[in-house]
């Protein structure tokens, strides 16, 4: 599934190329995503155009004139770029080509600057929610989102106050999206082994140097990936097909049985499994 440095980059990638353009047209080809696609759908945004494109969490927001469109990937779904000339992704040298499967182009969004916007999902977990507003705060899946992790108010007191009362590990509560919104499993092992906090740890027994050191290493880490375009594991690729490169960069995730990423550290990285999702961590350098 994207995680905020995808999502993140995908919003990048659509605002140069369809902000401030119109929708001319939408053909629908298959309603039945994560929720069924409503029949108004196409005629409600017929001539709105693009006036802001940003994210909350994992969640692409369009804004129009009195209407917001929220967009979630789910696990396989990609939002590209097309010429309608030919109806193939834009190539130039900095890009990948992307062979698509066309059964799965299940809405095309035609713009009036020639481009067309597809949304691609194999699996359909992914979903679009048009609402009549623009106030993100009347939308439920945004509502309970926790605080961005580049939030300023994402400190030591924000994490103290929130894990008073609470004794979940610290894995679990960096998966929590009411607590930090965004982050998934990939980034949550990384961020835990540049802070060095085994992810087994309570939440509620971190000391202040620990808490400040996870909270930089979060933003360190989500920067990095952001900067290299995210991970590309299995079916992320950005809104121009490009794959992101930073599962190169990977200091845990995937490497059990291999020796640890720092060149001072004698220690393996071991595997386990934390409410069934895979944990990674070095043995010897996360305590």
């Amino acid at each position: 599934m994207p995680e905020l440095p995808e999502v993140e980059i995908v919003k990048r990638s659509l605002f140069k190329m369809i902000n401030k353009a119109k929708i001319i047209d939408v053909k629908i080809y298959n309603r039945n995503l994560r929720y069924k696609i409503p029949l108004t759908f196409r005629q409600s945004l017929i001539d709105e155009k693009f006036l802001k494109i940003s994210r909350r969490s994992k969640y692409l927001i369009f804004y129009f004139r009195k209407k917001i469109l929220l967009v979630h990937l789910g696990m396989s779904g990609k939002l590209l770029i097309m010429r309608e000339s030919d109806n193939k992704i834009f190539k130039t040298s900095f890009y990948y080509d992307l062979n698509l499967i066309h059964k799965h182009n299940h809405i095309y969004f035609k713009l009036n600057n020639n481009l067309v916007l597809v949304y691609n999902d194999v699996r359909r977990f992914g979903f679009f929610k048009l609402y009549n507003t623009t106030k993100t705060d009347k939308i439920k899946f945004l509502k309970k989102l926790g605080l961005e992790p580049f939030s300023k108010k994402f400190n030591v007191k924000y994490f103290k106050e929130f894990t008073q009362k609470r004794k979940k590990n610290i894995k679990n509560l960096l998966m929590d999206q009411s607590f930090i919104s965004g982050l998934g499993n990939i980034y949550v092992n990384e961020v835990l082994f540049m802070a060095r906090i085994r992810p087994i740890r309570s939440c509620n027994d971190l000391s202040q140097h620990e808490i400040k050191k996870l909270i930089s290493s979060t933003k360190k880490i989500l920067k990095f990936s952001i900067s290299k375009g995210g991970s590309s594991l299995k079916d992320f690729k950005n809104a121009l097909g490009k794959s992101g490169v930073f599962q190169q960069f990977f200091y845990v995730y995937g490497r059990q049985n291999k020796n640890c990423s720092r060149i001072s550290c004698k220690g393996k990285i071991k595997k386990i499994l934390i409410a069934n999702r895979s944990s990674f961590y070095c043995n010897k350098c996360q305590s």
